[in-house]
């Protein structure tokens, strides 16, 4: 048994440790970006972080207009304030789109490759900026991963992926979230399992650490998703959910994803459904396509999700997925894509597009083609 394990090299994971972040990174960020995004100033969250990294003496250039499914012009401008700012480091401070533009600025400031150049896998060239990576959702794992997805100029998602961009520090205060609205709750928990289910039935990765954190991580977020919903302020389930997206990203970054995320890119990219509900939207149909050949796995995880099912590899696998779906439904998650404006005529361009996401398609246990991508969508429109 041969493979490589990797992460973020610091993490801090305690309530109330925003407020201490100028303690933790004052003396390596004197001159930092820190990325975020409006609606997070707005609701106050962002303002202990920078009071305390005030105290510590930091200057602080605050760029607080990273936008969802980070597109490439913004990117290109968070970079170029960085620059101007002379920064020395780079501060990531919300959920994953703050997370992810954070990787890239940290990596292209004090480089002379542009944004395009490291498209793809292994394309870095030269060291990153320190980073340090703080979520305010528990669902991407960003702050534990080497992936950063962006939104090029034509609407295609497209992924950066290089170890460098594993953060220097992961700074997880769960009272982030507290205040998050049910349907954030939902669909970045959602995100979170999806994460750790795809990182347990990789075809081509799959290792023994991942698939321990993928098992830890899904229990934490099953028995706790519904929970965080329905009392935003639990601070139990919160821990428990910040954990589990933790524990799911560390494992789908050294044992990637598959198609519910390769299904769900181009609502991303084309219609700007938010990443979390995009891959919540794909799940139940990408489980029931990969069942025939992960019958075996699925069952594996009904006895992490619903420990009292029985039989054979198919009975219990259809036990997981039923669990699954129960789950979902039980949050208020959106369930349809014709409830977000999706018609009949747009699944042929979101097949098309879907199959441009062989780096993630690979991975899957089924091989997925175009027709059987339409017909996924067909079945959730």
């Amino acid at each position: 048994m041969n493979f490589t394990f990797h992460t973020t090299p610091e993490i801090v994971f305690r309530s109330g440790s925003i407020r201490e972040i100028g303690d933790l990174m004052g003396a390596r960020f004197k001159r930092p970006i820190l990325l975020t995004d409006k609606g997070l100033i707005e609701a106050g969250l962002v303002e202990p972080a920078i009071g305390s990294l005030e105290a510590a003496g930091v200057s602080i250039l605050l760029f607080d207009d990273v936008a969802a499914d980070p597109p490439a012009g913004k990117v290109k401008q968070a970079v170029n304030a960085a620059r101007a700012h002379r920064a020395d480091s780079v501060i990531g401070l919300g959920g994953g789109s703050s997370m992810d533009t954070a990787k890239v600025v940290s990596v292209l400031m004090n480089s002379e490759q542009s944004l395009e150049d490291i498209y793809g896998t292994d394309t870095v060239r030269g060291k990153r900026a320190p980073l340090a990576l703080c979520p305010t959702t528990s669902g991407t794992g960003s702050e534990v991963t080497s992936i950063s997805v962006i939104t090029t100029e034509e609407d295609t998602k497209v992924a950066v992926v290089d170890n460098a961009l594993y953060p220097d520090l992961a700074v997880l205060d769960p009272e982030l979230t507290f205040g998050l609205p049910r349907h954030v709750t939902a669909a970045t928990g959602i995100d979170a399992m999806v994460h750790a289910i795809e990182a347990y039935t990789n075809i081509n990765r799959k290792n023994p650490v991942s698939d321990a954190l993928a098992r830890e991580a899904l229990r934490l977020l099953s028995s706790n998703i519904v929970a965080a919903c329905e009392k935003p302020g639990d601070r139990n389930a919160r821990e428990a959910m910040m954990l589990g997206a933790m524990l799911a990203g560390q494992a789908f970054a050294n044992s990637p994803v598959g198609a519910v995320h390769g299904m769900a890119y181009p609502l991303g990219g084309i219609f700007h459904v938010p990443h979390g509900l995009s891959n919540s939207l794909m799940l139940e149909p990408v489980l029931r396509f990969n069942a025939p050949n992960a019958d075996h796995q699925y069952a594996e995880l009904a006895d992490v999700i619903a420990p009292g099912a029985t039989g054979t590899h198919a009975q219990k696998c259809d036990a997981f997925i039923r669990r699954i779906v129960e789950i979902v439904e039980a949050t208020g998650v959106e369930r349809r894509l014709s409830q977000l404006g999706i018609s009949h005529n747009d699944l042929p361009r979101m097949a098309e597009d879907a199959m441009k996401g062989q780096r993630v398609l690979q991975n899957n246990p089924r091989a997925v083609t175009y027709d059987d991508a339409l017909a996924m969508y067909t079945e959730v429109l």
